[in-house]
């Protein structure tokens, strides 16, 4: 038979507690945050996420703005809230090009910190691109190439008095007028990249007549019939530091503008490929300008006549480029994984 045994018999037997210490004697939870912040900027994206979730500690230390500058999120679908927990973490350089973005969802209206910004070719919301882009006004780079905008986004692009580079080539949804109060806005730029932009003859005008004496770099390519002889005088004459300039697929340009590309002293870059009115006798005539370095005139000069204008201008490197760089935060092969020319510390790898 089974014996009885008494309540006051029973035992309670407790595993002894474990210790958190290890062999040097020195807890997890011991360290100081400063110490784990330093271990913390070690991990890559994917691991510095998971490290988030052990505890309420670690989740506040993982989320530190010293470990969030730089974020590259390259082809993503980044479901809805995704940007809105991770840009006010303290980003400043946000690498996110052919990218689905979905609703940012951002818990907070206080403005983030984001200087370099690359949301090129993105799937987004007209909406949700407003989202964020009204909550930046510290923007020095920003590329939104191919997307559709809005008179909105133009004014919140207008918030950043310190844009210096600004790539809206293939842009479309906007007016004339959001157009020139960005520009007016945008005293600072140096780099502006316009091209191809669903641009009517009143756009075009509304850019040239309102681009600061800043830039150094313009493309305004993609024109066909809407840029004009007395645009370029204009431009000239608003942009006189121009180093780079770039006016390829512009058919309505002939060879008399050449007198206002000589009134420029420092230009070094041309690009006229395509503008078919321009013969290719007369570009022996850009010889004349003594700071020129490279002249791009695809579609206008024939194998045979190329070796010939090579040979009349010895110091000019003709056709040696096809695409252009201004303003674009990534030169080269998807390979490039930087954002005007800084790496992202950040990033989710395959």
């Amino acid at each position: 038979k089974r014996q009885k045994v008494k309540e006051k018999d029973f035992l309670i037997a407790r595993q002894p507690r474990l210790f958190t210490e290890s062999e040097s004697g020195t807890s997890w939870g011991a360290l100081p945050d400063e110490l784990l912040l330093a271990i913390f900027s070690y991990l890559p994206l994917h691991d510095l996420l998971k490290t988030s979730l052990v505890c309420k500690r670690w989740h506040c230390l993982s989320f530190d703005d010293s470990l969030w500058q730089s974020l590259d999120l390259t082809g993503r679908n980044l479901l809805p809230g995704v940007i809105g927990q991770l840009l006010p973490a303290g980003v400043t350089i946000f690498r996110c090009p052919r990218s689905c973005i979905g609703n940012p969802l951002f818990k907070t209206s206080k403005p983030l910190r984001v200087q370099y910004m690359d949301l090129s070719n993105c799937t987004v919301s007209v909406a949700d691109l407003q989202s964020i882009l009204c909550l930046c006004d510290k923007l020095q780079n920003l590329s939104l190439e191919g997307l559709v905008l809005s008179d909105d986004i133009m004014e919140s692009i207008a918030q950043n008095p310190s844009l210096l580079r600004l790539n809206l080539s293939g842009c479309s949804g906007f007016s004339a007028e959001a157009l020139e109060l960005m520009l007016s806005y945008c005293s600072a730029l140096e780099e502006l990249n316009l091209s191809w932009c669903d641009f009517t003859a009143t756009h075009v005008k509304a850019a040239v007549n309102n681009l600061t004496s800043k830039v150094s770099q313009l493309n305004l390519s993609g024109y066909r019939q809407n840029l004009q002889m007395p645009d370029v005088k204009t431009l000239v004459e608003r942009c006189p530091r121009l180093v780079h300039l770039d006016l390829s697929d512009s058919v309505m340009l002939k060879s008399e503008c050449f007198q206002y590309f000589r009134q420029l002293p420092f230009l070094q870059h041309l690009c006229l490929s395509r503008c078919y009115q321009i013969s290719p006798a007369a570009l022996v005539e850009l010889g004349e300008i003594p700071t020129l370095k490279t002249l791009q005139v695809f579609g206008i000069v024939t194998d045979s006549s190329l070796q010939v204008l090579r040979e009349a201008l010895p110091e000019v490197k003709i056709n040696c480029s096809y695409f252009t760089s201004i303003a674009r935060p990534t030169i080269g092969s998807k390979k490039n994984h930087e954002i005007w020319g800084i790496k992202c510390r950040l990033m989710l790898r395959n």
